[in-house]
């Protein structure tokens, strides 16, 4: 378990940590120069019997409340310090409010330098410790007084830490790790330290700093203080790392080390904001914080989704804006403090790490964070019955670091069903197949003389549009199952075929028959218009419907050639062992020195032949783009 000290400047926390553990975590030449903690400690005691406590010993002074938060968001309880000689003070109460903002239940309250103090003196800085955390989730939390000069309580203090309980830090997820410092070893090199805060890290193991995306290797790691194999879920670690971009200067306190699947930076988190009641005004929309996230500091701007401002005392949901990347996932804790940080203002869990740029405040959208802000057995159940209809599994296990195995296990819990790597439920499947075969067949049954629907036009033209991927994952199982046909361009219902008017049709017919007999010289648009007595544009407008049918192919303008026939063509292309030139080409169709060169034109542009001058060589990898040729 890892103990966060907590406390006013000079109420004795580092003083406390050595008398427990033997270390002085003050480590800083000017630390020990001004005599106060000005950036983090660590230490640790062992207690001979396995157990084991860390401590990450905190700075009291104001100025250097973000180094405490650096520290603070990776413990596992708190030890509240307080001077029995000077009682509650006004960093006393900020790291108390830190503490409740970060959730923290956990927690003993260490009554210091109680050997300066007479017993009522005691009982009355106990009786106004109690007031205080009466409306924190430390309340309750034992008091024992302590003196590190004499001894007094310190074996109770630790006796009363460890019945704490061990760290509650997921191991079941993807490692993570967030970075509180970065250092040189001589010898070995870059090392980072900090909490593991999910999964486990191994010696060997390839990991991704995030959000800057340097790849690193563990060529060692010590656990708790530790020479190890293994680093677990709510233990300290210090990883000694090796990379091709890895150095001192590329990473800093904020970064996370994370498993691959984890990278993913955002700047953009959607929380459940909650206002310090302590607060003289209300939050408003788009105001500029301090945000602490993790180890990480960023500036950023609040944008409050209910309403334009939030009342000191109240609850509400937001989205945290940042000026920076950072790593962040569902569940994790955040901290804001004013632009001028002198104040703690809020503090926010986050409901999803990947909020929208657009509609962030639409009622659907709400409705998706009140489902995710449920209790984890109830969120995946909530997200099938939105009006979206679907859950993105490999976000929603993202978010969550869950691994794949788990998201699946919660979706069939659910009731659900995985498609494509989305889920839903079997009524919403049902639906979306009944919406696809009743729009075509309702397209089908207006305009018969039409091929089918393009992709694109059927997805927006069903009851509910789905998102592209979505869509195509719906799309796909259909055509699967063959209760949709492609044709070409186009989708239609199995028993649906082109009907073409009674004279189209006969016209189609003679047309048919002389691109068959002239295959290599086809006539053009504006003769089959003359030969048949038929308008010119009807003629076009007829070939053009063909070519979106994958009957015809307009090899030049107004020049159309059977399917087939063009890939015959190809094969011609493909026959020759050598670069070939145009007029060998036009030797093999007899058909003429220019209609060939516009063939080849046409192979060129579909990368069908290659050209080098006055040469070609075909692309052996497109001989079938147009089918098999024609046996004509």
């Amino acid at each position: 378990m890892i103990v966060g000290t907590a406390g006013h400047i000079d109420h004795g926390k580092t003083a406390l940590v050595k008398a427990l553990t033997g270390v002085d975590a003050d480590r800083l030449k000017e630390e020990k120069a001004r005599g106060i903690t000005i950036d983090l400690g660590y230490a640790y005691s062992d207690l001979g019997d396995g157990r084991q406590l860390g401590f990450v010993d905190v700075p009291g002074h104001e100025r250097f409340v973000h180094n405490m938060l650096a520290g603070a968001t990776g413990i596992d309880a708190a030890l509240l310090v307080v001077s029995a000689a000077e009682g509650i003070k006004p960093q006393t109460v900020e790291h108390l409010q830190i503490l409740d903002l970060l959730g923290l239940d956990r927690g003993i309250v260490a009554l210091t330098k109680s050997d300066l103090a007479n017993d009522d003196q005691l009982l009355e800085r106990m009786a106004e410790i109690e007031t205080l955390l009466s409306t924190t989730s430390l309340r309750g939390a034992e008091i024992v007084p302590v003196s590190a000069v004499t001894g007094q309580g310190l074996d109770e203090l630790k006796e009363k830490l460890l019945s704490l309980g061990e760290s509650g830090k997921g191991a079941a997820g993807f490692a993570r790790l967030a970075v509180d410092r970065c250092f040189v070893l001589s010898g070995a090199g870059v090392v980072v330290t900090g909490t593991v805060h999910a999964g486990e890290i191994k010696v060997d193991d390839r990991l991704l700093l995030t959000p800057s995306g340097i790849e690193a290797r563990v060529r060692s790691l010590h656990a708790q203080n530790r020479p190890a194999g293994i680093g677990r879920a709510g233990e300290r670690c210090a990883l000694n790392l090796a990379g091709p971009r890895l150095s001192k200067d590329a990473i800093k306190r904020g970064e996370w080390v994370v498993s691959p699947e984890l990278h993913a930076p955002t700047d953009r988190i959607d929380v459940r904001l909650s206002l310090l009641a302590s607060e003289a005004q209300p939050l408003k929309h788009w105001s500029p914080v301090h945000v602490h996230l993790g180890s990480a500091h960023v500036m950023g701007r609040v944008a409050l989704l209910e309403g334009e401002k939030l009342a000191p005392g109240d609850t509400a949901l937001a989205q945290i804006v940042l000026d920076e990347k950072v790593g962040a996932l569902a569940g994790d804790r955040v901290i804001l403090r004013d632009p001028s940080a002198t104040r703690t203002m809020a503090g926010a869990a986050v409901i999803d790490p990947f909020g929208p740029p657009r509609n962030r405040r639409a009622e659907r959208r709400l409705l998706e964070l009140a489902a995710l802000a449920e209790t984890d057995g109830m969120i995946m159940s909530r997200l099938l019955r939105l009006e979206s209809g679907f859950v993105d599994l490999g976000r929603f296990g993202l978010s969550r670091n869950l691994r794949p195995a788990e998201v699946e296990k919660l979706l069939q819990a659910a009731g659900g069903q995985k498609l494509e790597g989305f889920g839903f439920l079997a009524e919403t499947l049902e639906a979306s197949r009944k919406d696809i075969v009743d729009t075509l067949k309702t397209f089908h049954e207006t305009r018969a003389d039409a091929p089918g629907l393009q992709a694109e036009r059927l997805r927006v033209t069903l009851r509910r549009r789905w998102p592209a991927p979505v869509f195509k994952a719906l799309l796909d199982q259909e055509i699967r199952s063959k209760t949709v046909v492609v044709d070409g361009a186009f989708l239609r219902l199995p028993g649906h075929s082109l009907k073409l008017g009674s004279r189209d049709e006969a016209l189609w017919q003679k047309i048919s028959a002389d691109l068959t007999r002239d295959r290599f010289k086809p006539p053009r648009v504006r003769d089959f218009a003359q030969a048949y007595n038929a308008p010119e544009a009807d003629t076009r407008r007829l070939l053009q419907r063909l070519s979106k049918l994958g009957r015809v192919v307009e090899v030049a303008p107004d020049h159309f050639f059977l399917r087939p026939v063009v890939a015959e063509m190809i094969g011609i292309a493909n026959g020759f062992d050598h670069e070939f030139s145009a007029a060998e080409f036009r030797d093999e169709l007899d058909n003429g020195r220019k209609l060939a060169i516009q063939i080849l034109e046409f192979f060129d542009r579909h990368g069908i032949t290659i050209r080098r001058g006055d040469l070609r060589r075909a692309v052996p990898q497109k001989a079938g783009q147009y089918g098999p040729p024609s046996t004509a």
